[in-house]
């Protein structure tokens, strides 16, 4: 379809939230088919009289829905089913978005948990490369949310039980992005990667020492940090260590 059909958005809160509302309305419907390219960023920054950043989102979010892939030098395009998808999270909101934390807070504590339990020297080998890629990572100021995803694979994969790697990973698909805007355009610059960092070798540490108990709340620590950076405040009853006052 004509891309001058597409109606432009004017309210400023959410952009990316709306654009990609619209795009996928128009996938679901069948204008974008499957296995159809997506316009350039810049055609549909333009479309939608919003900045390419916006559409950056707008993007990264319809993929994390598996609505979208991005395949590197050619762009977007619809995925073979994308009205196969049943569970989606779409964190519009604050609101949504302390849910969201608080379901990775359950998830993740549990699984560094089991990982503690269950790891093998190889298990902590890759977890230490990823965390030695994100120190490498850091040094240059660059782009490490790659191997910041791969490290909270790396403790899925630890716990040995394949449909728990099978939700990381979905749960990964989700929040990738998140990572890499924590990376790349944080406004506190690499300071909030430090402190997630940081919070990686706690992690690491009480899962190398075979501690589900220390396992657990490192996770607790590294997703209330998480929240915290975003300006979310987890509550209490999630367990794990209190907030910081």
């Amino acid at each position: 379809m004509p891309l001058e059909t597409l109606s432009r958005i004017q309210r400023p809160p959410r952009l990316s939230e709306e654009v990609s509302a619209d795009l996928e309305a128009r996938i679901q419907r069948g204008d974008y088919a499957p296995g159809a390219q997506l316009p350039t960023e810049k055609v549909l920054a333009e479309t939608f009289g919003v900045s390419r950043a916006v559409v950056r989102e707008a993007i990264a979010r319809l993929k994390a829905d598996g609505l979208i892939e991005t395949r590197q030098g050619s762009g977007a395009f619809v995925t073979e089913n994308p009205k196969s998808l049943n569970f989606r999270l779409s964190a519009s909101g604050e609101s949504a978005l302390l849910h969201i934390f608080e379901l990775r807070t359950m998830v993740e504590a549990t699984v560094a948990e089991l990982a503690a339990r269950r790891r093998t020297d190889a298990d902590v080998e890759v977890m230490r490369q990823c965390l030695d890629r994100m120190e490498v990572a850091l040094s240059s100021e660059a782009d490490g949310s790659e191997a910041d995803d791969d490290f909270h694979l790396a403790i899925a994969s630890a716990t040995h039980n394949q449909y728990v790697l099978r939700l990381a990973e979905f749960l990964g698909r989700q929040f990738s992005e998140s990572r890499r805007m924590a990376w790349v355009d944080h406004p506190r610059g690499m300071e909030s990667p430090r402190e997630a960092q940081r919070e990686h070798h706690l992690m690491l540490a009480a899962i190398t020492a075979g501690d589900p108990a220390a396992a657990r709340q490192a996770a607790h620590v590294h997703l209330r940090g998480a929240a915290e950076r975003v300006g979310i405040d987890l509550p209490n009853d999630l367990g794990g260590i209190s907030p910081k006052k």
